[in-house]
């Protein structure tokens, strides 16, 4: 390879959109052969697909590139969370409260999900959330996460792993070394994690240590500092104590690190522009820059510092190394065509099915509050509101949920909020909270 061809093998981006307004695969696909033709990437993640043509899309795509394209979605519940027609899953908590059949459930499920992927011409999923939950106001974690207790969630991460290797799919734990204790969205800023180091220990990596020991075949960092980890105040995603002397040397993963998505506020804004950007976290030990919004500036930059000598080509061919590997694992002797075997669609969304309604509990039972009276409701009013609803842009624009609740309480008030709810809304329904005779 060329020196500007190893640089491209680090870099992948994105196939689709699911930011506003939403991109389909169908529509980007002209755009993207466009950019392969002038600067043959490493990989894609792709967004808001269909599980019908995707395939054919990817293809065509492949067809574009001497060297296999990998393909990576954030499919963490289901393919159907980016491919339209396929499973989506519950979020992981409600594995989490499966009790005993959790891990066979996450093991199945993943499988599912993996063949669906590979089906589609997907080799990479960014999961399983390795996260563990320690802040009940986490914003962007919460049900994300597979629970609050870190040897529960380190156990369902390995059947995570489990099942989607069993299905040909590979994993990336993510968001390392933890995300579960910010109060902060790093879509937006930068959050800290002030843990000491011990605790750290004994808390958000004890799943990616169970990752690792599963075989996880890559490793998402958390665009978050901890200046228990690194002083310099650096997101891990940029740190070389976090992602080298702690990741490489002390937890002894072997496998390659990708970054979150480049376009996150917490990492975008810190440099001044895509080739410093990646030159400063492949040195770091990044072996996969994700989403870049400047993927042929990050390329030119990645060149320019190794013609410098600002950037070690060893450094640059080790990262590039790494995709290699799991190009081989992807792919193995079969090549990058998607698998032709048909999913079980219908068994996949029946058991989604079964295990969204087996992970719901009753804990109102003997207090009196149940069963809730529809003529009451009705009379003295009732307001259910879904706190910061995590969904796909493939779900319909209301959750299930409100459906539901019109039809056994036509005079429901019905809400879904998040971080981007104006503070006049949140008044609004608190004031109407309270004089209603129930709230949800």
């Amino acid at each position: 390879m060329t020196l500007r061809e190893k640089a491209a093998q680090v870099v992948f981006t994105r196939l689709g959109s699911n930011m506003p307004p939403p991109v389909t695969v169908a529509e980007d696909r002209d755009r993207v052969a466009a950019l392969l033709d002038r600067c043959p990437l490493g990989g894609l993640v792709l967004f808001n697909g269909d599980l019908a043509t995707t395939p054919a899309h990817l293809e065509a795509l492949q067809a574009r590139v001497d060297v296999p394209l990998l393909v990576a979605a954030d499919i963490e519940r289901g393919a159907g969370q980016q491919l339209r027609g396929a499973t989506v899953f519950p979020h992981a908590r409600a594995f989490g409260a499966l009790g005993e059949e959790a891990e066979a459930a996450v093991e199945a499920a993943a499988r599912a999900t993996a063949r669906e992927a590979r089906a589609a011409g997907v080799h990479i999923t960014f999961g399983p959330v390795a996260d563990v939950n320690l802040d009940p106001h986490n914003p962007i974690i919460a049900i994300r996460a597979f629970g609050e207790e870190p040897g529960a969630v380190a156990r369902l991460v390995q059947a995570y792993v489990r099942g989607a290797r069993a299905g040909g799919l590979l994993t990336a734990a993510k968001h390392f070394p933890g995300h579960g204790n910010t109060r902060r969205d790093s879509h937006a800023e930068l959050p800290v994690v002030t843990s000491g180091r011990d605790t750290l220990l004994r808390t958000d990596l004890v799943p990616f240590r169970a990752a690792i020991e599963a075989g996880v075949d890559l490793m998402m960092t958390a665009h978050v500092a901890f200046p228990a980890l690194d002083p310099s105040g650096r997101p891990a995603t940029a740190s070389r104590p976090i992602l080298h002397d702690l990741l490489r040397d002390e937890l002894g993963f072997d496998g390659a690190v990708i970054t979150d998505s480049l376009l996150m506020g917490a990492i975008r804004d810190a440099y001044p522009d895509a080739g410093a950007q990646a030159v400063a976290l492949v040195q770091a030990g990044v072996d996969i820059l994700l989403d870049q919004p400047d993927p042929e500036g990050a390329v030119d930059g990645l060149v320019r510092a190794v013609e410098e000598g600002r950037l070690a080509e060893a450094r640059l061919e080790e990262a590039v190394g790494r995709v290699q590997r799991l190009r081989q694992r992807a792919f193995g002797a079969g090549g990058p065509v998607p698998d032709r075997a048909v999913p079980d669609l219908p068994a996949h969304q029946a058991l989604a099915r079964r295990l969204a309604r087996r992970a719901v509990h009753v804990r109102a039972a003997g207090t009196g509050l149940l069963p809730l009276d529809p003529e009451r409701a009705a009379r003295e009013g009732m307001l259910a509101v879904l706190v910061q609803p995590h969904r796909s842009r493939l779900d319909p624009p209301e959750q299930p949920l409100g459906a539901a609740l019109r039809a056994a309480f036509p005079g429901v008030t019905y809400a879904e909020v998040g971080p981007e709810t104006e503070e006049a809304r949140y008044r609004a329904l608190a004031q109407q909270a309270g004089s209603a005779a129930y709230v949800l």
